[in-house]
């Protein structure tokens, strides 16, 4: 199995996270942020799919997004969703940064 498949799993939680935060609090914020996140892995995937480049660098850019945003709240709200955001941004970081490591 190849990293499309994680780039892609990633893409449909992050951008269904955002959705179902919207659906459930109407927060604009979620459903931007989700979706946005979902595209970059989306496009990461698709990329590494093809054999383009610059694929591992979109999913390693969407998993420093993601960490970026979700971490600190986690460790600040303590709350399920955050943490399980967080959860998320740690594997996509380890996924993508040790493909990338390994290509350099």
């Amino acid at each position: 199995m190849g990293l499309e498949a994680p780039a892609f799993i990633l893409s449909a939680l992050t951008a269904t996270g955002g959705i179902i935060g919207y659906a459930r609090t109407g927060s604009l914020p979620s459903v931007i942020a989700g979706c946005t996140v979902g595209a970059l892995y989306a496009l990461g995937g698709y990329r590494i799919q093809n054999n383009q480049p610059y694929g591992i660098e979109l999913g390693l850019l969407a998993s420093v997004v993601l960490g970026g945003s979700s971490i600190p709240r986690a460790i600040r709200l303590q709350k399920p969703v955050p943490i399980a955001l967080s959860v998320v941004a740690l594997y996509g970081l380890y996924t993508f940064g040790s493909a990338f490591r390994r290509r350099l």
